[in-house]
């Protein structure tokens, strides 16, 4: 009982930290022989501003309640990301999922976050400041976020690439 109690305070204490901010909210119709069926389906992203971010979905009979959900959700699924300086990323990425590509170039002190809709809200949340980004193809918000999100998962900061070659951060 014991070790149940401490998993939920540290759950709890972790929510707490992170922001969430709301991508999407869109009404899911089921039509039936009674008629048709109205459930909502919600997207938040959630972070800390210095490195852990997270994209979730819920779908519910209420709006309240998908966003509770969602938000559950993105809670389970944060990952850290690399940010260098405390600003920005290390090189430019390409992130794809289902048809939408997100491009994310690092920028230099004081140009801010140039991105729109759901890839800026997933950048800011991640703590970047400093970056230029470019949404290609689809423009659905759920996979732009995602493709986001994919794209600051697959930085690699020096210490990454020497670590893999066996190397020293002075030896690259």
């Amino acid at each position: 009982m014991q070790k149940n109690n401490k998993d939920k305070q540290f759950k709890d204490s972790r929510k707490k930290l992170l922001e969430e901010k709301v991508i999407s909210i869109g009404r899911v119709t089921k039509v039936t022989k009674g008629g048709r069926r109205f459930r909502f389906s919600a997207t938040v992203v959630v972070g800390n501003r210095k490195g852990l971010v997270g994209i979730g979905t819920g779908k519910a009979n209420e709006v309240p309640a998908a966003i509770a959900k969602a938000s559950m959700m993105a809670n389970k699924n944060v990952t850290k990301v690399a940010i260098i300086e405390g600003r920005t990323i290390p090189h430019e990425a390409i992130g794809k999922v289902g048809r939408a590509q997100v491009m994310i170039k690092p920028a230099i002190k004081g140009t801010g976050v140039i991105a729109g809709g759901a890839a800026r809200s997933v950048l800011e949340l991640a703590g970047v400041k400093d970056v230029i980004s470019k949404s290609l193809g689809s423009n659905t918000k759920i996979n732009v976020a995602k493709a986001t999100l994919e794209a600051l998962k697959s930085e690699r900061t020096p210490a990454k690439i020497a670590a893999l070659r066996g190397l020293k951060v002075e030896e690259l």
